[in-house]
């Protein structure tokens, strides 16, 4: 069976949001909340790691814009979020930052007699379409590109994150890299002003909006466009490359990460390189250096640890991309470094 395969089994699907189970009375628990983008992943290590750690996770999968203010609220131990805080903003908040796992961005469209990654899109084009610029499948710009394929004369209805979304936040950063046009008039945030589209909420509900309508276009993690069997494009490249959405192209670009910069947010958005994904980021997790409960902070160390030591084949099987090991050492050096400055002892995985 193959990772896509292996991928699919695990039944996540756009009506069902995974949740965290329920703790065992005897057993330690954790609480997270925010990104939608990594919840397959953090699902899957929080069932495996159960046994291995003693350690109920329940996350849920509610969006890194209200992942960030739970954290900030201390209503949650740890928030998750795609687009990373500034320093000033984890000062302010007193966070610690680290990232988690990377994943890529895929556009899904639902375009009748189109397969899977048979259609070749570029960010300019996707910025005009998102901008209400190109409105038909049949366009000369879309047609242009894809020579002896079928498209319909069929109108474009773009779906979009209607939630704060650090999903959004790396799409947007994606079209602000390759299009002027879209920098200017839109930004980059977790939050903005489609200029055209319909709102959803979630990963799940922009996969559910494509799936459910004809002519439709989204951004999703690539996960939630495996499990729910959608259609996928190809994307022209920084190099000028048209790439398919595969586990080696998302590798080829997370290489050229720079992890040296303040709070590890590292940008992997349109890197170089000849079969690099366009669309890849880190995800990144909070966790609050003055916490109501020191114990429970220290078992989210403790579960992150033991997916970083053992849980990236699971992140491979389901296509994201575990962190490199000299990262994981500098996040548990982090770690160590704050466990200790709060007065606790310190946790050795």
């Amino acid at each position: 069976m193959n990772r896509r395969s292996l991928l699919i089994a695990t039944g996540l699907t756009v009506a069902a949001p995974l949740l965290g189970r329920q703790a065992l009375a005897q057993g330690a628990q954790i609480t997270g909340a925010g990104a939608t983008f990594p919840n397959p992943v953090y699902q899957k290590w929080a069932e495996a790691g159960k046994a291995a750690t003693g350690i109920t996770v329940n996350y849920q999968s509610v969006g890194s814009g209200a992942g960030i203010n739970q954290i900030k609220n201390r209503t949650v131990d740890f928030g998750a979020s795609d687009a990373p805080l500034t320093v000033a903003q984890l000062a302010e908040a007193s966070l610690l930052q680290f990232p988690a796992v990377m994943g890529s961005l895929v556009p899904i469209v639902n375009i009748p007699g189109i397969e899977n990654e048979q259609l070749k899109l570029t960010g300019a084009l996707l910025a005009e379409i998102y901008l209400g610029k190109i409105t038909k499948w049949n366009d000369a710009k879309i047609t242009a590109l894809n020579p002896g394929v079928a498209l319909p004369n069929l109108a474009i209805a773009p779906a979009y994150r209607a939630d704060g979304s650090g999903t959004t936040f790396v799409w947007v950063s994606y079209l602000a890299a390759v299009s002027p046009e879209w920098k200017e008039k839109v930004g980059v945030g977790t939050s903005v002003r489609f200029p055209a589209g319909t709102g959803a909420r979630g990963n799940e509900g922009v996969a559910g909006t494509v799936k459910n309508i004809r002519g439709a276009i989204g951004y999703v993690e690539n996960a939630y466009a495996i499990t729910n069997k959608l259609v996928t494009t190809q994307l022209r490249n920084k190099a000028g490359e048209f790439v398919k959405p595969t586990q080696e192209a998302f590798i080829a670009a997370a290489a050229n990460a720079d992890w040296s910069v303040p709070g590890m947010a590292a940008s992997l958005i349109d890197q170089q390189g000849a079969t690099s994904w366009p669309i890849v980021s880190p995800t990144f997790i909070l966790l609050p250096k003055n916490p109501a409960d020191a114990e429970r902070s220290r078992n989210v160390m403790k579960f992150f640890d033991w997916a970083f030591r053992n849980g990236a084949g699971l992140a491979q099987e389901m296509e994201y991309i575990p962190l490199p090991a000299k990262v994981q050492d500098a996040i548990r050096a982090a770690w160590a470094a704050e466990v200790k400055a709060n007065g606790q002892p310190v946790w050795h995985g």
